[in-house]
């Protein structure tokens, strides 16, 4: 965030004023600008430092910082929603590496970012598509307190893919990154009662796929 100088930090000798009421006062010397300030009950605050001279505004100067404070943090959840982080799940994964996987995206999601899950098959890794679905399926449960598929699973070629997108930020509850998750179970039911419907059909598959792997 940029510095923020108002009254006597303000460094030019001259400065461009606009009065409380946004009228336009024209270039004057900092002291006159200060004085008008004062006369107002509010503060001289640089708003363009870029300028030469620099324009300066009499305003509320803690109000005005509480805005621009406000901005910046807007700015950066909406730069992190933006985000889609990709994580890569095998049929074959160690439990120990499962739950290290599953402790990253859960911070991932925790910051306002999507993440893309992807089931990566390997060779005659296709032959168990059914192993592959039902783990993308338990990632997805595994992580409903912090997010809600957007669509179930769909393979695509050699991978399964499901696009996981972060709950308001009230609602989500930690459950693997911390070591002891108080009320996540609690919440279960009610947090994602509107969405365990939707979510509770099969992985998506092309009419065209082959099924042979169903039954390795």
């Amino acid at each position: 965030m940029q510095e923020l100088r108002a009254n006597h930090r303000i460094r030019a000798r001259e400065v461009f004023l606009v009065d409380a009421a946004g009228q336009k006062r024209g270039v004057m010397n900092f002291n006159d600008a200060m004085n008008a300030a004062r006369a107002a009950g509010l503060d001289l605050v640089e708003v363009s430092g870029a300028s030469n001279p620099p324009v300066c505004k009499i305003l509320d100067f803690g109000k005005y910082r509480y805005e621009m404070d406000k901005r910046e943090r807007e700015s950066k959840r909406h730069n992190l929603a933006a985000k889609v982080k990709e994580m890569k799940f095998h049929v074959n994964i160690d439990p120990h590496d499962y739950a290290t996987k599953l402790r990253q995206t859960e911070n991932f999601l925790w910051k306002g970012m999507k993440v893309k899950v992807v089931m990566a098959f390997r060779g005659r890794e296709m032959q168990h598509q059914d192993l592959g679905q039902a783990l993308v399926v338990t990632i997805r449960d595994d992580l409903k307190l912090v997010a809600v598929a957007d669509a179930n699973p769909k393979l695509i070629g050699r991978n399964i893919t499901m696009m996981l997108n972060p709950l308001p930020a009230k609602k989500r509850v930690r459950r693997w990154t911390t070591e002891k998750a108080e009320g996540a179970y609690e919440e279960e039911d009610s947090e994602t009662e509107d969405t365990e419907t939707a979510q509770a059909s099969p992985v998506e598959t092309p009419s065209s796929t082959p099924s042979e792997g169903s039954h390795a």
